[in-house]
C-alpha cells in the first residue's frame, strides 16, 4: 500500500521511464509544495476559525473572531476611516436624524436589539457613490446618492433592515474566513499548474477563488435580504419597499451609474422576484 501511494503521489512526470538506477525516492518539487500549501491552508481554516450556529439563520458557519465584542471593536475601529473614505458625514442633520431614527426602530423591534451589537447609522457625504453597506458589530452607513434615490421611509427601512442582516448573520466575519481559506486552496493550485515559465496557473487558480467568494457573497446577500424582510415586517414596515430599493438599483445601473453594492450581488431584478416570494412565505407562517 505504501509503495502505491508512492506511485500515485509522489513521482515526478516519466519516472517509470526512466532507468531503475536513476530513479531515486521522492516527490515531484512542485506538487509537493502545492500539497502542502493546501493542506497547510485547510488546517490553518480549521485551527484559526470557530465553529458557531447562527440564532438567526440557522446556519453553522466558521468565523474569524469568535465573539461579537471582537467584531464591535472591529467595526469600531475602521469606522472613521471609511466615514473620511466617503467624503464624511453628510451635512443634512434632518436626513441624519431620520437615518437614526428608522434604523433604531428596526432594531429596537425586533431580535436584532437583543444581540450584544452597538447598532449605529451613519449617513455620508459620498453625493456620487451609490452604495449601503455594514461594519462587523453594527456600524451601519448609507451614501446620500442612494439616500437621495429614495421616496419612502419603508424604503430606507428596506436598505437598512438588509445591513442589519449583514450584521447579525456575522457575514463579514465569516468572508474574512472563508476568503483566507481559497486564497490558500488557489495558490496552492497555481503552484500546481505552473508549468515554471509563467503565471498563467496561478491567474487562472485565483480567477476561480475569487468567483467561489463571490458565489459566497451572493449567497450572504440573499440571505441579508429575507433577514431584513423580516425585520422591517416585525418593525411594522411595508417590506414592499425592499423590492422599490431593487427598482431603483436596476434603474440606476441601467443608466449607467452601476450602484457599488450591486459590484458582488445578484441582479436587482431577481432579487426582487425573490424579495417578493420572501415576503410572501414570511406573512404565511404562523405567529
Amino acid at each position: 500500500m505504501r509503495h502505491l501511494f508512492s506511485r500515485l503521489l509522489c513521482h515526478a512526470p516519466g519516472y517509470y521511464d526512466e532507468p531503475r538506477s536513476r530513479r531515486g525516492i521522492g516527490c515531484h518539487p512542485r506538487l509537493l509544495l502545492a500539497l502542502l500549501v493546501i493542506g497547510g491552508s485547510v488546517l490553518f481554516h480549521y485551527l484559526g476559525t470557530t465553529e458557531y450556529q447562527n440564532e438567526f439563520t440557522g446556519r453553522v458557519q466558521r468565523l474569524k473572531l469568535p465573539s461579537p465584542e471582537q467584531e464591535i471593536a472591529l467595526g469600531l475601529q475602521s469606522a472613521p476611516g471609511m466615514i473620511r473614505e466617503m467624503g464624511g458625514l453628510s451635512r443634512d442633520a434632518g436626513a441624519r436624524a431620520l437615518v437614526d431614527r428608522v434604523g433604531r426602530r428596526l432594531v429596537q423591534s425586533t431580535l436584532a436589539g437583543r444581540t450584544p451589537y452597538r447598532f449605529e447609522f451613519h449617513l455620508l457625504a459620498d453625493p456620487r457613490t451609490i452604495n449601503a453597506f455594514a461594519l462587523p458589530g453594527g456600524q451601519i452607513f448609507i451614501t446620500e446618492a442612494l439616500f437621495r434615490l429614495l421616496t419612502s421611509e419603508d424604503q430606507l427601512a428596506g436598505v437598512l433592515g438588509h445591513e442589519i442582516g449583514h450584521v447579525v448573520g456575522r457575514h463579514s466575519n465569516e468572508q474574512m474566513a472563508t476568503s483566507g481559506l481559497w486564497s490558500g486552496i488557489a495558490q496552492g493550485v497555481g503552484i500546481l499548474l505552473s508549468d515554471g515559465h509563467s503565471n498563467a496557473g496561478m491567474q487562472i487558480a485565483g480567477t476561480v477563488a475569487r468567483l467561489r467568494v463571490m458565489k459566497f457573497g451572493r449567497e450572504d446577500e440573499l440571505e441579508s435580504d429575507a433577514l431584513g424582510v423580516r425585520f422591517m415586517i416585525e418593525a411594522g414596515y411595508n417590506p414592499e419597499g425592499m423590492v422599490g430599493v431593487m427598482e431603483i438599483l436596476a434603474r440606476a445601473a441601467r443608466g449607467g451609474r452601476q450602484p457599488e453594492m450591486l459590484s458582488t450581488h445578484p441582479n436587482p431584478e431577481n432579487r426582487a422576484e425573490k424579495i417578493r416570494a420572501m415576503i410572501d412565505q414570511y406573512r404565511r407562517q404562523p405567529r
